[in-house]
């Protein structure tokens, strides 16, 4: 493997041993931006003088960033879409899906559909409706140029403009310690971020959609229907250090940071 040093070396022909150490720029999703994170450590500690740079911001972000070459890679928790720009290359590191998460407390088991939509949309407005406590719901929604929310609104065939929101949050992060701090909110994350913050007990549950446990497992066989790639975004084909560190992130010796965030790798 070509380390980042050297990379630097190759691409400037008059660098000499004290050459600066190059640095890549990834920005966008904050579901992909943690398991980036810790591939970025990985990637520093066995290329000394490599410096990875992560942001977040959403994927819109990412994607127009990776666009515009204001960053060198662009982190995008979805699938490309018809009017992305034609030379934008999406390549997945790992897959994850989408979960409802209420508060732990909360007695009601599983929504149908058809409930989901009518509380994103202001027809049910308490959880006593609902078989549960006589609590007003606090509807926790998605900031605009989320991908979380593109993919909530295509399954739930709604539009955004639709959805009445208690609270619009952005990353994951804080829509779980919404929920976590209020026992009538409903939101949706990430089902990796969500699993790992159940398991270290934060206060959440995630609830069934048309009857499967969301899930790595269920995600993994294909049984949950609300899922989605996780992928890093360039501007035409990897090249250089990004093309390294993108094989680097693929690479089957990475798994066990792709299963640390609760995601599924990709072979």
């Amino acid at each position: 493997m070509i380390t980042l040093l050297l990379l630097a070396c190759a691409n400037d022909p008059g660098a000499a041993g004290d050459s600066a150490p190059l640095r890549l720029t990834l920005t966008g999703s904050s579901t992909v931006a943690p398991l980036v994170s810790e591939l970025a450590k990985r990637y520093e500690s066995q290329n000394p003088g490599a410096r990875i740079d992560v942001q977040t911001g959403g994927s819109s972000r990412g994607v127009a960033d990776a666009a515009s070459g204001t960053a060198d890679i662009g982190m995008a928790s979805r699938a490309p879409k018809p009017d992305d720009p034609a030379d934008l290359v999406f390549t997945p590191i790992a897959r994850d899906g989408i979960a409802l998460i209420v508060h732990a407390e909360n007695p009601v088991a599983e929504l149908s559909r058809q409930q989901v939509v009518s509380i994103y949309t202001g027809g049910i407005a308490s959880w006593s409706d609902l078989g549960g406590a006589d609590l007003p719901i606090t509807v926790v929604n998605k900031a605009e140029g989320r991908s979380t929310l593109e993919l909530f609104c295509h399954f739930f065939k709604l539009e955004a403009t639709a959805i009445e929101a208690s609270v619009v949050i952005g990353d994951n992060a804080q829509g779980i310690k919404t929920v976590a701090g209020n026992p009538g909110a409903i939101g949706y994350v990430s089902i990796g971020t969500a699993e790992y913050e159940r398991d270290h007990g934060t206060p959440i549950k995630l609830l069934p959609l048309d009857g499967v446990v969301p899930s790595v497992a269920s995600v993994k066989d294909g049984s949950f229907p609300m899922s989605r790639p996780l992928n890093l975004v360039t501007r035409g084909q990897p090249a250089g250090a990004a093309a390294d560190f993108i094989g680097f992130a693929r690479d089957a010796a990475q798994h066990d940071l792709v299963a640390g965030q609760y995601f599924v790798p990709v072979d």
